[in-house]
């Protein structure tokens, strides 16, 4: 595997640079298709930790000018040391240095924090080139489900690293209720919550006591907020890690207060405010002042129809003759040249015939 992927990052450097590596394994599809090539089993979770290690040892003598810092367990926290390594090889400033420490732990605060959809991160691996360009792929595990979902980022398509930053988050299944401050429309959460802080831990105790009385059932604060808002926000957080935290960090509050942080994502950095205090700081911004939250996950599926092999479920054939039979629509009614749509046509036909032999 290391020996292969040696091989196939070479040629595409060589054929495309440096940044084309990154932009091809910050696509989560590619990024499988390579898994694939270079032999795992698709459908297993292991694929991401298994092809960043062959990668890391691939890439380890850093001749291409690309190298994986982090990855699994321990060695995703040794990531800092494995950028500061980075560094040395590729004659970086400090200040290079320090920025993509910290965009590695921002990375992680917000897959771990700021969008809470349940799964637990254990792998991160960055991968960096002699320019300062970076990719990251993370993975987390849903403990009651049992299944992982992978986060893919990059330098050049995250315009902001907490408004909608991943290249994409693919994952076998889309939970109902995720709190995902990093949505656009959960723009003015982020700033009510920095607001918030603001004020001192002593103000965000207060107001968190009254949103706690309200969701207990004794209300308060009916007269600021209408009913239907009330019930609304009761069946959201009755989703288990979306309950509202028995108490915050008020210590990590405190220090956010004297840092006195200007954006979300210094919010983001500060030591010790996790996903329970940031979402209580989400919930209260929500009921107090009204800063509309997104509780949709922002994950797309990995696979559209199923696996032959029943993982993660068994192939739908039903809906996938209902795509077929949409695609050959679509085909029909395209303006182009009949030889065209004959071509098309047959291709939807050896797939249809396909379908049939998995049934």
């Amino acid at each position: 595997m290391v020996k292969l992927a040696r091989e196939v990052c070479a040629v595409v450097v060589s054929e495309y640079g440096r940044r084309e590596l990154l932009r091809r394994l910050s696509d989560p599809f590619w990024f499988q298709a390579l898994g694939c090539v270079l032999g795992f089993d698709w459908h297993s979770s292991g694929l991401t930790t298994v092809v960043t290690a062959a990668l890391r040892s691939a890439l380890g003598s850093g001749e291409l000018g690309v190298v994986v810092c982090g990855g699994k367990g321990k060695a995703a926290r040794c990531t800092p040391e494995d950028i500061e390594r980075a560094g040395l090889r590729f004659s970086w400033s400090t200040s290079r240095v320090e920025e993509l420490k910290r965009v590695s732990r921002l990375v992680a605060k917000v897959d771990n924090a700021a969008l809470q959809d349940g799964f637990e991160l254990y792998h991160h691996a960055m991968v960096v080139t002699e320019d300062g360009d970076w990719a990251v792929v993370q993975q987390g595990m849903c403990p009651n489900l049992r299944v992982a979902r992978r986060y893919h980022w990059s330098s050049e398509s995250a315009r902001s690293m907490v408004e909608e930053p991943h290249s994409s988050i693919v994952s076998d299944v889309v939970q109902k209720v995720v709190l995902d401050l990093t949505a656009r429309a959960s723009r003015e959460a982020r700033a009510a919550c920095l607001d918030l802080v603001r004020e001192g831990a002593r103000r965000v105790r207060a107001q968190y006591a009254s949103v706690r009385e309200l969701l207990r059932g004794t209300a308060p604060l009916t007269a600021w907020i209408s009913g239907d808002e009330v019930a609304r926000v009761r069946a959201n957080v009755s989703v288990k890690y979306l309950r509202m935290p028995e108490e915050l960090n008020w210590e990590a509050l405190e220090r956010a207060y004297e840092l006195e942080p200007r954006r979300f994502e210094d919010l983001l950095l500060v030591r010790g405010l996790g996903p329970r205090t940031l979402r209580g700081l989400a919930l209260v911004s929500l009921l107090i002042y009204g800063a509309e939250v997104s509780w949709r996950d922002p994950a797309v599926y990995a696979l559209a129809f199923g696996g032959k092999d029943g993982v993660p479920f068994p192939v739908d054939v039903r809906a996938m003759d209902e795509a077929i039979s949409f695609l050959g629509e679509v085909v029909r009614a395209l303006e182009v040249g009949e030889a065209e749509k004959a071509k098309a046509l047959r291709r939807l036909g050896l797939l249809a015939s396909q379908v049939g032999r998995v049934e």
